[in-house]
């Protein structure tokens, strides 16, 4: 699917995103980012970058979940991905958390630091939440 039709989805569906407003490689050790929270389709998101430093051997990302409409069956491995302002798409290397199942969820992804040079980036969960239907 190609970015357009993957983010259009994306946002119909409910994601959690995240634009980091600086390049990577510009931000020091230590530099706190802020949380983003998405609120879709009875799911809330919320992403933590934890350590997207230039120089740092990995990126992670706090990954929380939290619903009462659903189990939260989704491999978040699968259904993440980075995509700097050039349009590539990162997919993460890891994630060490909870497993698929339950209402609440959390854990940390982990990405190769592979877009240096990027002044966005979008942290997007694409489409892992269909739409509630009464």
């Amino acid at each position: 699917m190609n970015l357009a039709k993957r983010s259009a989805t994306a946002l119909a569906i409910g994601v959690a995103a995240l634009c980091l407003a600086l390049a990577p490689a510009t931000l020091p050790a230590g530099t706190p980012l802020a949380s983003r929270t998405s609120d879709s389709s009875g799911v809330r998101v919320v992403v933590t970058p934890k350590t997207v430093e230039s120089g740092a051997a990995v990126w992670e990302f706090e990954v929380v979940m939290d619903t009462h409409t659903r189990p939260l069956n989704e491999d978040l491995a699968r259904a993440a991905v980075l995509v700097d302002d050039s349009g590539r798409q990162h997919a993460p290397v890891a994630w060490q958390g909870d497993p698929p199942g339950g209402h609440h969820r959390k854990g940390v992804l982990r990405f190769e630091p592979g877009v240096e040079g990027a002044k966005v980036i979008e942290f997007d969960l694409l489409p892992v939440f269909p739409p509630v239907t009464s």
